[in-house]
């Protein structure tokens, strides 16, 4: 039984998988302040509450776009468990053929999307991770990254439009009523879903278009699963893609 842990700007998402097969999902506010020794309490305290007991772990591996928790959780889970979990970043082997200027700026999140998505699915593709921001991967019909765009994420686009705006009020993001809002909180709801969801559909369109093929789009993110279903164009929601890129990294590394 290993454990993969996904460590976002917002969230830390823990999957507890026996070979193949997911076990559980975990969630937990990414805090920068926290310690190792109290990140060792919190995910000790997690899993044995749903019945996992942290010594019979055999490993790990994680991914971090906060590069301060990185050598934090990594320390963390050794006090937990007593082994080095493996950390996504130079020197571990993806198999992954990045076309960008600078390979090394590429995130380790996007790595392992990418990983995973070239596991599960057919190139060319155009991964979509709605998170803190909303980032395009785009891997072309020889399964080359060859890059992508970066977004302000949706939540964050929200409260800046609340916080900018002195006569709109912060949201709650929800399934809109209807497309066409009578009132002011019912407009930015709309604005903010079908305005989320058109604009994947046309980025779908325009990457088709650069690559001169159809793609297989896929999406996964915390956000995403208020959005994909209003998507037009055919999307592949993969709740749990980040998890098993890093379960797919852990086996083609793990001594």
């Amino acid at each position: 039984m290993i454990l993969t842990i996904d460590i976002g700007n917002t969230n830390t998402v823990l999957g507890c998988w026996q070979g193949e097969k997911l076990l559980l999902t975990l969630r937990l506010h990414t805090n920068r302040d926290q310690t190792a020794d109290e990140y060792c309490l919190l995910v000790r305290q997690l899993l044995e509450s749903r019945g996992v007991d942290p010594a019979g772990l055999s490993g790990g591996i994680l991914s971090s776009v906060v590069p301060e928790l990185r050598m934090v959780m990594k320390e963390a889970m050794r006090l937990m468990t007593g082994k080095t979990f493996l950390c996504v970043g130079a020197g571990l082997k993806t198999g992954l053929d990045i076309r960008m200027d600078n390979p090394a700026q590429l995130g380790a999140d996007l790595v392992v999307d990418a990983v995973a998505a070239l596991a599960k699915y057919k190139p060319p593709l155009v991964i979509f991770d709605m998170g803190t921001a909303t980032t395009m991967s785009v891997i072309d019909g020889s399964g080359a990254y060859r890059g992508g765009l970066i977004i302000p994420g949706l939540r964050l686009s929200v409260d800046a439009l609340s916080a900018r705006a002195a006569q709109l009020p912060y949201i709650h993001l929800g399934p809109p009523e209807r497309f066409i809002g009578s009132n002011t909180v019912d407009c930015m709801q709309a604005g903010a879903v079908y305005g989320s969801a058109l604009m994947i559909d046309g980025l779908i369109g325009q990457a088709e278009e650069e690559l001169g093929q159809p793609v297989t789009a896929v999406a996964t993110g915390g956000l995403m699963a208020l959005i994909h279903s209003y998507c037009r164009r055919e999307l592949h929601y993969d709740e749990n893609l980040m998890l098993e890129g890093l379960r797919i990294l852990y086996k083609k590394n793990a001594k």
